[in-house]
């Protein structure tokens, strides 16, 4: 497709969501005609009232006060109606975009992680809030214009060819230019209404990954280099928005230059008919003929004038379906439902790499028994992360398989396979609302008791005990604030309340005191009875009591056994546990 030309795709894939609507729609296109309707009559009244003021002692006010009172009823008819179908577009363009903006959302949740670790997040956002606000702005204002413009056109068409052909191809001469004139500029423009919206993209992910980080921007004294980061990327929206607002706005100034043009001749040309003895022609036609033509080219000249607006709607619906047009995650509806799960995790000659230049976990074998606690420890980079990614079924192996009590877990359904596992992460999430809505997310069916139970094993139930509301205490922006280790200790609890079937433990203490991280591991140890729990660790003291421990160095196991096992081998764990606790 030619990046100058207008996406016309994304434009037809969205007139189902505006026909969807047919009532509003049918309504507004009866009031548009009405609307029509009463503008044409008016300019007929004109032309009336102006055929009886024609000569001296000749004003008939009798008829005049008549065609005055129409004139009024008219006016309050068109006003109305035109009001009605304002309303009734507001109601179409901000339905059509919120069912929009409902699938791109249902769209985003079908998506793999892979897009997410690829796209900023605030590009993401920005989809959601420039570019479909501005497609229902947008919306709006062709809404309003569309159906009593066209009845216009084309009533304001019929009334010139009756009176008069040859001032009607006056007019109908310059339509073809204004339509030219509007599709050279903004086909050359809408390239760079498209750099403007990514650009957009752009400054909303900068400014999403600097607010969310503020604390690192201010303690390694970044103000200074990230103002200087956010001016280029402003600036460089300055001078696209600036190329592409002043490209679109020459739409409207020639538009109406031809169109006032094509209204000089219509005079010229009446005023020739009428001193040439033309019967047909009279002061009252011409009158009301430059009425009817300012009519007939009024709707096109207005559309010139929302060509930005519009075009800035067409490069926001190419960012939103190009959104949707993501490859979803394969489907899992026909997998199989995991029931009576005994915990028997097995990786099988398993490769994978999240950019296939660098490979990083490579025949990778290992199982796991039922019950055990396999513990999970290496080097930076070593690919520990990874292995959670690939057992959460996050990112699919590229070759190999790992299996569940014998059963492939690209053949399960995901929401069951990872419904089996408790996650508790390093990097901690708990949403703007309260504890108690945070803490059953995992498990919707948890009562008070449960709550609490969980909260005494994660040391945080005297903490919440002492809040004003309790369970009820709003978090986040809106609520009260809390710090890192008491936000991870709140992410334990949930892990406890959902009760799982198999652990995840991803550094899950590395935000609390020593003190308290050796109270919460009996806790942990506790709730890992019985249950298959993986465990990944930089703090080797936390991971001595584990089943199995596994030592990765490159996407490899180089070493395995048992924390006295692997220390009476003097390999690469006594080296990290050397370095930890040896002077």
């Amino acid at each position: 497709m030619n990046k100058k030309s207008f996406d016309w795709q994304g434009l037809q894939r969205f007139f189902p969501y505006l026909l969807k609507y047919k009532k509003e729609n049918i309504t507004a296109m009866f009031l548009g005609i009405i609307a029509g309707l009463t503008s044409v009559y008016m300019t007929y009244l004109i032309g009336q009232s102006v055929d009886q003021m024609v000569g001296e002692n000749a004003v008939d006010f009798t008829g005049l006060y008549r065609i005055l009172g129409l004139f009024t009823g008219v006016v309050l008819v068109t006003i109305i109606s035109q009001w009605l179908i304002q309303r009734l577009g507001n109601r179409v363009a901000y339905l059509a975009v919120a069912d929009l903006r409902k699938e791109a959302y249902q769209q985003l949740n079908q998506l793999p992680l892979r897009y997410y670790d690829q796209t900023s997040h605030g590009n993401i956002v920005s989809r959601f809030t420039n570019d479909m606000d501005n497609v229902s702005v947008a919306v709006s204002a062709i809404f309003n214009q569309l159906f009593s413009g066209v009845s216009v056109v084309l009533l304001a068409l019929f009334m010139m060819v009756y009176m008069s052909i040859p001032l009607t191809l006056v007019v109908l001469v310059s339509t073809p230019i204004i339509f030219l004139v509007s599709w050279i500029v903004a086909n050359a423009s809408q390239n760079d209404f498209r750099q403007q919206q990514m650009i957009v993209g752009e400054v909303s992910g900068f400014i999403t990954e600097m607010v969310g980080n503020q604390k690192v921007v201010k303690a390694f004294q970044q103000e200074d280099v990230n103002q200087a980061k956010f001016e280029a990327i402003n600036q460089e929206l300055y001078v696209r928005g600036q190329k592409a607002q002043f490209s679109s706005s020459l739409t409207n100034p020639l538009s109406r230059f031809v169109d006032h043009l094509a209204y000089v001749a219509v005079g010229f040309t009446g005023a020739y008919l009428i001193f040439s003895g033309s019967q047909l022609v009279t002061i009252g036609v011409v009158s009301s003929f430059t009425i009817y033509s300012t009519q007939f080219s009024k709707p096109f000249i207005e559309i010139s004038g929302i060509t930005t607006q519009i075009q800035t709607a067409l490069a926001g619906l190419t960012r939103t379906f190009d959104l949707m047009d993501q490859e979803p995650e394969s489907t899992d509806e026909t997998g199989k439902e995991l029931s009576h799960v005994q915990g028997e995790i097995r990786f099988e000659d398993v490769d994978f790499a999240y950019d296939p230049k660098r490979p990083l976990i490579e025949n990778f074998t290992f199982t796991a028994h039922p019950g055990e606690s396999i513990a999970i420890v290496g080097k930076t980079g070593a690919g520990k992360s990874t292995l959670v990614n690939l057992l959460m079924r996050f990112y699919d192996v590229d070759s190999g398989r790992i299996t569940i009590d014998g059963t492939d877990i690209r053949e399960m359904k995901r929401d069951d396979l990872r419904q089996q596992f408790g996650m508790v992460l390093q990097d901690t999430w708990l949403f703007d609302a309260s504890l108690r809505e945070n803490l059953m997310y995992g498990n919707a069916e948890a009562t008070d008791d449960d709550i609490y139970q969980a909260l005494k094993k994660a040391y945080m139930y005297d903490f919440v005990m002492r809040l004003p509301q309790k369970l009820d205490t709003l978090i986040g922006q809106q609520g009260i604030k809390i710090s890192d280790g008491q936000r991870q200790l709140l992410t334990i609890a949930r892990t406890m309340i959902s009760n799982p079937t198999m652990l995840i433990l991803d550094e899950a203490t590395s935000s609390v005191d020593t003190l308290t991280e050796k109270n919460i591991q009996s806790a942990f140890l506790e709730m890992m009875k019985g249950r298959t729990s993986f465990v990944i660790a930089h703090r080797l003291s936390t991971i001595q009591s584990a089943d199995k421990i596994l030592v990765m160095e490159a996407g490899h196991i180089i070493e395995q056994g048992t924390h006295e096992e692997l220390l009476a081998n003097k390999g690469a764990y006594y080296q990290l546990h050397h370095a930890q606790f040896e002077q």
